[in-house]
């Protein structure tokens, strides 16, 4: 028999594999229980309302993005390099997993109530990868890449804004549009907006940063 613990999880699990499958208009309680093989009222012990069930899946999606975050970082050696390693991360993510990415950013879950006592609101999910790009920011500034004039969160949200536009635009295939090229899906042709719009927002940081 499964313990509570387990059987959330197991909940969550088979959310997370519906929305990377099928998208999020197929995710409701009585076909996770269904899949999950428990009964039709099971899953609202854990999930009073769908919203709650959405945002506990979305929550994992922070969690693989933070992951991919910390990952990319490891390879990159200065700030400057860090930033674009991240922003070329959470493209890549928003590619991979267009379901996952689309739930995350939905403004009912990022501003809709905790999911239970002692639980936070979604949007707390996002705030430490935020906070990275913020310090990582400063760092760059420091090193001498960077606008000093501009407080470091708000150069960090349009940075946000920026790579989360491209974000969507590459995958509508507007970017390859633009640039007169539909294939332009290539990592290298990614890497390169990458760069640019990191760039941007740093001043136009050095090649070798």
């Amino acid at each position: 028999m499964q313990s509570e613990g387990s059987l959330q999880k197991r909940l969550v699990d088979v959310g997370v594999e519906i929305v990377l499958t099928e998208g999020v208009s197929s995710v409701g309680l009585r076909e996770i229980a269904r899949r999950a093989g428990v009964s039709h009222g099971a899953p609202r012990r854990y999930f009073p309302t769908h919203q709650a069930l959405l945002s506990a899946i979305a929550r994992r999606g922070f969690t693989d993005l933070a992951e991919r975050f910390a990952k990319a970082a490891d390879n990159a050696a200065s700030p400057v390099a860090q930033l674009r390693a991240l922003a070329g991360a959470y493209v890549r993510y928003a590619q991979e997993r267009p379901g996952m990415f689309e739930l995350m950013f939905r403004h009912d879950l990022l501003r809709g109530q905790a999911l239970g006592a002692g639980q936070p609101q979604l949007r707390e999910a996002s705030m430490p990868l935020f906070g990275r790009l913020v310090d990582l920011i400063a760092r760059c500034r420091e090193q001498g890449s960077g606008r000093g004039d501009v407080p470091a969160e708000v150069t960090a949200v349009a940075l946000w804004t920026n790579v989360h536009g491209l974000a969507q635009l590459w995958g509508w295939g507007s970017v390859g549009l633009a640039l007169g090229d539909d294939s332009a899906q290539a990592d290298d042709r990614l890497d390169e907006l990458v760069t640019a719009i990191v760039d941007a927002h740093l001043g136009g940081a050095r090649a070798d940063t």
